[in-house]
């Protein structure tokens, strides 16, 4: 699968690992906390990789579920990238951009996270460099995909900074690169027994322009193609023909039936947690579910 463009942005995230299921109880720190957090962050970058230091920093001193940035099209990245471009003072050298709460203490809403997706463990604040030279930009990228995963813990007191900042106890903070964090959130699907979903959302990602099936049973029927996953919708005699049950086992099946069902919510919910939208196409019994899905 591609990765993103290092032409164009070194993106990544700075990850905190939260102790025993705590919430942060700041959404997004203020303007003075947001560049004390940010000063750190580009000094623990530039000590993995030199060359950072000659670009922009432009950071989020706000978190998010990792599958808010891991979404099409990289949003809250390029509305980072959107506020760098606008800000004043490009053309006199690196630029530290920080932006989190505003004077009343308000998140504005490009860095509102998705209250449906709080409560995790795992909360990432999205940053990202750039600069005018395409080939210092490319290489600090290449540079964090080389380093970043097997060297990038966050300094002891930019953990603690954003420990006291945020309000929630951090076990480990860390930075990741986007595409570090997705082949994490691919590992921890797999443990939750999602493995066969995260092709369509790494297709969605990745290359939005492909198309991506799950045909596997007894998994659910999907199709991501066009910015959308398509999904199968059939009754219980539709089901039981698609799945080649038995007609005389499908009243004795209503309960797998109902599993089935749960299963396609569960996959619905992930798909749209990262931006991709469900489509449910209803298939009968006796129809190419198939082709309904391509059309």
């Amino acid at each position: 699968m591609s990765k993103t463009d290092p032409a164009m942005n070194a993106i990544g995230v700075l990850a905190l690992e939260l102790a025993d299921g705590q919430s942060p109880t700041q959404a997004a720190l203020t303007a003075d906390q947001s560049g004390e957090l940010a000063e750190r962050i580009g000094r623990d970058l530039a000590k993995l990789v030199p060359q950072a230091s000659a670009l922009d920093l432009v950071f989020a001193a706000a978190h998010f579920d990792p599958a808010e940035v891991l979404r099409p099209g990289w949003p809250i990245h390029r509305r980072l990238e959107e506020l760098q471009m606008r800000a004043p003072g490009r053309s006199q050298g690196p630029r530290l951009l920080a932006f989190g709460a505003d004077a009343n203490g308000d998140v504005p809403l490009p860095f509102q996270a998705d209250d449906t997706l709080k409560g995790g463990g795992l909360r990432v604040l999205p940053f990202l460099l750039t600069g005018t030279d395409a080939a210092t930009t490319a290489a600090v990228s290449d540079a964090l995909e080389t380093v970043l995963l097997a060297e990038g813990m966050a300094h002891a007191d930019t953990a603690l900074l954003a420990q006291r900042a945020f309000g929630a106890r951090v076990e480990h903070a860390r930075y990741f690169t986007v595409n570090d964090l997705a082949a994490m959130m691919s590992m921890q699907y797999d443990n939750q027994g999602l493995a066969v979903l995260w092709p369509l959302i790494e297709t969605a990602i990745m290359a939005p322009g492909q198309d991506e099936w799950l045909d596997a049973a007894p998994e659910p029927l999907l199709r991501y193609t066009q910015g959308e996953a398509r999904m199968a919708l059939f009754d219980p005699a539709g089901w039981c023909t698609y799945y080649a049950h038995g007609r005389n086992d499908c009243e004795q099946l209503k309960g797998v039936y109902e599993q089935y069902l749960m299963r396609q919510r569960q996959m619905a919910a992930v798909l749209e947690a990262h931006g991709v939208p469900v489509l449910f196409v209803h298939c009968e019994a006796g129809q190419d579910a198939r082709a309904l899905l391509e059309r």
